[in-house]
């Protein structure tokens, strides 16, 4: 039976709205009389249109907002809170799924059209599965008008109960409402809950940075922000927004010529390449085009490099290339000579170190003495970032027994060692802000209920993450130089122009970008993890909106390593292209750190800055104060842009290398011994052997296992 819903306006400022029903035998009969001084926005309609806002997570303790364009009362903010509370209890009323359905079409029915002109693409609400429109003004008496629409009835019925609780609020009001404010206004449609509760977050989230652009425009106070490069693509084509971008865009489409010489070369000595997500654009280009023709070139996280490597040794390739930081090529290395290929040759692509922020701090006397204090602590095991050099793992190894990890599974590693051993103590390193945000998230699983926990891992509770908080440790003293770029002047830039994005982010970026993609996780706007996850993400959201078929606009930040554009812009344009006439644009956002801008070098040679430890060049940028250059800026690894396509094709030409020409970058095997007297490539090799066969068997190995506790019964 359907609900009766009727407003009757009472003033200017006010209406009243009686919710009744015909009793039911499966219906509570329900008379609700609500006296809201909100309207339903068929009242007053105003039309305008704007841009960006802030993250709603964020409680705001002090005003960001001036007297001169804010009308504040008491009265005002208790009025919005009544409302809320009404809506609440008008919801939990209605204990059926069918019932709430009801009662928000009704709703629906109450939002007025919305003019054409406001329904345009700069006015979409992001993220929401029907397409949703928003727009605002600011009022001369200081407070918000909102009006919206939707192709979906549910969609419209759920921005009407917004409007009713936000028009004419102020903007401190709808600034410091919550999405945990609105978690108990969920339709509870069967198999479809999740994506209704995003969009009372997502279009919170829109309401929220229309706000924030239209008071900082009304104070004068706008800031001057530039958007970041992007790289836009459609089914038609890509187009690059900014120099950056066009510099990216460029290697997307290789000269031919350039693909058949490294094909050539490639089949004749029976090459294979196994590279990471952040090599050079140019690199990766060609690569990319490279694969149609010839199967054994890889491009991954470094946690696959390795295995990736085992299979071209199985295929029949002689010599491994491989393009990363020289821990990756110690691993591939390493894990050839334990699967029986050691006749295989392993070529780095440089006579030079090849280095990483991480790794050099995990060799620095500092983490030999967290490790020390950690075997003084049994039963402890080490969970060491696999970014980390074989000498480090050999040496951690002896110290206290070790696991490596990836930022794909660490988070599996520590919960799956807790729960086989529930009195350990762990230790993590080297990576500072990634062990901040495992900490950070075990704590945000002490307000989860048993049954998520167990969602996350089957054999942990709320009392056992918990329990295991105190025994977590992480070293504070290692940072990765690209990942610290995402720092606090990019999150703030992020909330005010891109909040109702997709959000990416590493584990390893600092604790601000991680906190601001985990609410956005949250509402399905998100994700945190590995460069893996990050393409997995973009890809199911993509499809999505390609399933959809449908004028859609998506828009991702990239927040990790730029090389990571090649992989995904092949996904992206597969997707597109798999699709006859798409309608969906993906716009691919690259974010930008003042600390990488990109200047001009003085005649005396180029300046520098420091980042963490590491003391780096800057290199002339692709466009002046863009804000990054195409070697070492915008997040950009300089020491992953050393992987030349000119050094791989020297490598390769060069092969087998009777003459010692190229002997510089060979990958040679560890000769020497721990303090113990072991082989170091013996030794470092084992942690990675743990992670393997725990990837494999969901468990750590017994011989892990035993290593932990035969320390503990020696204290």
């Amino acid at each position: 039976m359907a609900l009766a819903l009727s407003v009757t306006p009472t003033s200017s400022s006010s209406s009243s709205c009686v919710l009744s029903r015909n009793p039911s035998p499966n219906f509570k009969t329900t008379l609700l009389n609500f006296a809201s001084p909100r309207r339903i926005h068929a009242i007053n309609p105003l039309h305008r249109s704007f841009q960006c806002l802030q993250s709603p997570s964020q409680h705001l303790n002090t005003s960001p907002f001036t007297t001169s364009a804010v009308t504040s009362s008491s009265s005002s903010s208790q009025t919005t809170e009544l409302v809320l509370q009404r809506l609440v209890q008008e919801f939990k009323s209605l204990t059926e799924p069918i019932d709430r359905l009801r009662w928000v079409l009704r709703y629906a029915s109450l939002l007025p059209p919305m003019p054409d002109s406001s329904r345009t693409e700069s006015n979409r609400v992001m993220g929401c599965t029907a397409r949703v429109w928003l727009d605002a003004e600011l009022g001369q008496d200081g407070k918000m008008r909102f009006w919206a629409d939707s192709d979906s009835d549910v969609s419209k019925g759920m921005c009407s109960c917004l409007i009713q609780l936000l028009d004419s609020a102020t903007p401190e009001e709808v600034m410091e409402l919550k999405t945990e404010d609105l978690v108990e206004l969920n339709v509870g449609l069967l198999g479809g809950e999740r994506s209704r509760v995003n969009t009372w977050h997502n279009v919170l989230v829109s309401m929220q940075k229309k706000t924030r652009r239209l008071v900082a425009e009304k104070e004068g106070k706008a800031p001057t922000f530039e958007p970041f490069p992007s790289l836009l693509l459609t089914s038609d084509g890509i187009e690059p927004k900014g120099s950056f971008a066009e510099a990216q865009a460029k290697y997307l489409f290789p000269e031919e010529a350039r693909v058949q010489q490294l094909v050539k070369v490639l089949k004749e000595k029976k090459i294979g390449v196994s590279a990471h997500f952040y090599m050079d654009p140019e690199v990766q280009g060609v690569l990319t085009a490279a694969q149609k023709h010839w199967p054994h070139i890889y491009i991954s996280d470094s946690l696959i490099m390795a295995d990736a490597a085992v299979k071209m040794a199985k295929a029949g390739c002689q010599y491994i290339t491989v393009l990363g930081v020289d821990f990756m090529s110690e691993n591939v290395r390493a894990i050839l000579d334990q699967a029986g290929f050691g006749e295989v040759g392993v070529y780095r692509m440089s006579d030079e170190t090849i280095g990483c922020s991480l790794a050099d701090a995990a060799s620095a006397p500092a983490y030999l003495n967290y490790l020390e204090a950690a075997s003084l602590s049994p039963p402890s095991l080490h969970v060491v970032y696999i970014n980390t050099s074989l000498e480090t793992k050999a040496f951690a190894h002896e110290l206290v027994p070790t696991i490596t990890c990836t930022s794909s599974n660490v988070v599996q590693t520590i919960l799956q060692a807790f729960a086989e051993m529930p009195k350990l103590n762990v230790w993590y390193g080297p990576d500072s802000y990634m062990g901040a945000n495992i900490v950070k998230l075990f704590e945000q699983m002490t307000l989860m209920t048993d049954e998520e926990i167990a969602n996350i891992h089957p054999k942990h509770n709320l009392d056992s993450i918990k329990s295991l908080l105190p025994r977590l440790h992480y070293f504070q003293e290692g940072t990765c130089i690209v990942h610290h770029l995402f720092g606090h002047e990019v999150v703030e830039r992020i909330k005010y122009m891109y909040c109702d994005a997709f959000l990416t982010a590493h584990l390893e970026v600092p604790g601000e970008m991680f906190s601001l993609a985990m609410e956005a996780k949250k509402r399905d706007m998100g994700v945190v993890g590995s460069t893996q996850n990050i393409l997995d993400f973009i890809k199911k959201k993509v499809q999505e909106a390609v399933d959809r078929d449908v004028d859609d606009h998506l828009q991702f930040i990239l927040g990790t390593e730029s090389g990571m554009v090649t992989s995904i812009v092949a996904v992206i344009r597969s997707l597109l292209g798999s699709s006859a006439n798409s309608k969906v644009k993906v716009e691919v956002v690259f974010p930008v750190s003042s600390d990488s801008m990109s200047k001009t070098s003085s005649p005396k040679g180029p300046s520098s800055i420091n980042v963490g430890d590491a003391v780096l060049p800057i290199v002339p940028g692709v466009a002046g104060g863009e804000g990054c250059s195409i070697h070492g800026g915008c997040a950009s690894c300089p020491y992953m842009k050393m992987n030349s396509l000119n050094s791989l094709l020297k490598v390769c030409q060069n092969l087998p290398d009777v003459e010692n020409v190229i002997g510089g970058f060979k990958a040679e095997r560890f000769k020497r011994q721990t303090p113990q007297g072991k082989l170091i490539a013996d030794v470092g090799c084992e942690p990675i052997l743990h992670m393997r066969h725990f990837q494999a068997n969901k468990e750590l190995p017994k011989e892990l296992l035993d290593h932990v506790l035969s320390r503990e019964g020696k204290r």
